[in-house]
């Protein structure tokens, strides 16, 4: 299956500068309430230049600075203010800018030797595999207490925790890590190694056409345990992949089948979003 190179679903924005209020909020004092652990990340970083990509990327064409665009963040991440929320010697994690999800987060590998290969030629590293399973099980605990933030109040099984005045003995509330997926698209539309960390509710305006969720919701998003994948897994297959990317939406939720209706979709998204946040 070629290159999704006409596609821009990974791509990040140019860097959103510190003053920027996106996932900022008021910090209640420490013996009433948790600190946000992904506020706080976010509250440290330094406010972003406006031109990242710098004289070179004028050089190249646009579909090239797309596919491209990611080796910026594993090269210079504290040139990013808010939109890197965290970097380590392997990694760097942050925000899509054209998020599929209420939290969608990518992180990616920093080792030369691998972060230009596919997927499955990385991961047949077994080390270079471990490293990356462990930093992307702690990013996306990062990415549930950012959804609990965003939606648990809403929650009612999550009601109980919130409601406790004693932190320390609170109950545990929904379970906001089982709503992250952590995985691969089979062929991705950027040229350096990435991983999605993302909630599972597809609410997002910046999903616009059959791809982008169907990218998601299929067996195309290829889960990042699953790896390395057998020679024989049907998912390394070119027209298996090209049929989920070109199969008939449905809902991720509860499986009702819309064809090719998207607009349908869209409104129905609407309505399994209220459902899901409040359960």
């Amino acid at each position: 299956m070629a290159e999704q190179a006409e596609d821009i679903d990974d791509i990040v924005d140019p860097p959103i500068g510190a003053g920027s209020s996106e996932h900022h909020s008021k910090t209640a004092s420490s013996s009433s309430k948790p600190k946000n652990a992904f506020a706080e990340l976010m509250a440290s970083k330094r406010k972003a230049p406006t031109s990242p990509q710098g004289d070179q990327s004028k050089k190249k064409g646009k579909g090239d600075r797309w596919r491209g665009a990611l080796v910026q963040y594993i090269n210079n991440p504290s040139s990013f203010g808010t939109q890197v929320l965290r970097e380590t010697p392997n990694t760097v994690l942050l925000k899509d800018a054209f998020p599929k999800a209420t939290v969608h987060l990518l992180l990616l590998p920093r080792s030369e030797k691998h972060h230009l290969l596919r997927p499955n030629e990385a991961f047949a590293d077994p080390a270079f595999l471990a490293i990356v399973q462990e930093e992307a099980t702690s990013a996306a605990k990062l990415a549930a207490a950012e959804l609990e933030r965003l939606i648990g109040s809403c929650s009612t099984s999550n009601k109980p925790r919130l409601e406790a005045t004693d932190y320390a003995h609170r109950p545990p509330g929904r379970d906001y890590l089982s709503e992250i997926k952590i995985g691969m698209h089979a062929h991705p539309s950027m040229d350096h190694l990435h991983v999605h960390i993302i909630s599972k509710d597809m609410h997002s305006p910046k999903v616009k056409h059959k791809k982008h969720y169907n990218s998601f919701t299929t067996e195309f998003f290829i889960p990042l345990a699953d790896y390395p994948l057998a020679e024989d897994d049907i998912r390394r297959d070119v027209g298996f992949q090209n049929a989920n990317l070109s199969r008939d939406f449905t809902c991720w939720r509860c499986g009702k089948d819309f064809g090719n209706k998207f607009t349908q979709l869209k409104k129905h998204l609407e309505e399994e979003f209220e459902e899901w946040k409040r359960e």
